[in-house]
């Protein structure tokens, strides 16, 4: 799932050098803290949050055909 949310990130931030997703697996709940800089914040998350939730409903999908559940968050741009 990790790979599959870098991919669209590439092409969805403006230097897609500073954007990196974490992953941590418990069990069988996956937790995917997304990390980009502060000016495609707005890009990530998206007018009333669409885009976020698009994202979570992709990597949802991906994680019921593995057998999992996915928890999507954004990192707090430092």
């Amino acid at each position: 799932m990790k790979k599959v949310l870098e991919t669209i990130l590439e092409y969805l931030v403006t230097d897609p050098k500073t954007a990196s997703v974490e992953e941590v697996e418990n069990g069988d709940i996956v937790t995917l803290t997304i990390k980009v800089a502060k000016i495609d914040m707005g890009r990530v998350i998206g007018k009333e949050g669409k885009i976020i939730q698009a994202l979570r409903n992709l990597l949802k999908i991906k994680a019921i055909k593995d057998g999992k559940r996915v928890e999507l968050t954004i990192a707090e741009p430092q």
